[in-house]
């Protein structure tokens, strides 16, 4: 069995991230567990759940049932708006290391800032608490807009990531910029996009077919090529090894501008100060 293994991004505090690992949204917990345990043993290296896909318990299964020590595993979950708060991050990363099974969580991520709420800077200072406590190693956001990034800035805070929807579609300039000059971390969700859409557009099936890759290589391979972090959900055993086995060939600049000018708006994208959970 192929033992591919990402390269790892370093974020802010030092600790090494797998830049490409296993997306488990929407399997359930038996799911996940057959998914999780063949995945590393395949080679992936960096496992993304969250409260809100309830799946932790499978993951959690998987990584026991998987031939590969807890601390080569880099795992990433989230918590939801209840928890939104000081004490309510740590509430929400006990429960999530129960359901996990686990010692410590490699990256915790307030899912939603919900701001109509407003209490996702509480959170962010209650997520700075465990890292002391050495409950997690890394901490950060997840689909925050520059407003909520500025929110933390001005108290001098600076997530280690920001994990955000981002694909050729969907390009997120304004955020990676700022991301970039914060030395945070990007990470895309849901990289190869909705349904099959995108991986059928002419312009990447013509630089897949040039380079003799699947479509879903391509998309991931510009993620990549660009110091993107992201995971991809797939339970088929053949698309996840083909989704790990990106970093043996580069897109050159006319493929990367071909894919940078697929950009569009798009009216039913997530909207982080209205939509979150």
């Amino acid at each position: 069995m192929s033992q591919t293994l990402a390269p790892t991004l370093k974020l802010a505090n030092g600790v090494e991230m797998p830049q490409l690992g296993l997306g488990t949204w929407p399997m359930n917990d038996a799911e996940a567990a057959i998914a999780v345990a063949a995945a590393l043993d395949m080679g992936y290296r960096a496992i993304d759940t969250a409260e809100n896909y309830e799946n932790e318990r499978g993951v959690g299964e998987g990584i026991r049932r998987a031939s590969v020590k807890r601390e080569d595993v880099f795992v990433t979950t989230k918590f939801n708006r209840k928890w939104h708060g000081f004490e309510g991050a740590r509430e929400a990363c006990l429960a999530s290391l129960d359901r996990l099974g686990l010692d410590y969580i490699d990256l915790l991520l307030i899912h939603w800032p919900n701001p109509d709420q407003d209490r996702f800077v509480e959170a962010y200072l209650g997520l700075l608490r465990l890292l002391d406590e050495g409950l997690v190693r890394a901490v950060g956001t997840s689909n925050f807009k520059p407003a909520h990034l500025e929110r933390l800035f001005r108290l001098g805070l600076v997530p280690h990531l920001n994990q955000i929807q981002l694909d050729p579609y969907h390009r997120r300039d304004d955020l990676v910029a700022i991301h970039r000059a914060k030395g945070i971390v990007t990470e895309s969700w849901r990289p190869l996009g909705f349904g099959s859409e995108m991986l059928k557009d002419p312009a990447i099936a013509a630089i897949a077919a040039s380079h003799g890759r699947t479509p879903a290589q391509i998309v991931l391979r510009w993620a990549v090529q660009q110091g993107f972090a992201t995971a991809t959900k797939s339970s088929n055993p053949q698309r996840m090894a083909e989704n790990l086995n990106v970093f043996d060939f580069a897109l050159s600049a006319d493929d990367m501008a071909i894919l940078d000018c697929l950009d569009r708006p798009d009216p039913g994208m997530f909207d982080a100060d209205s939509f979150g959970h």
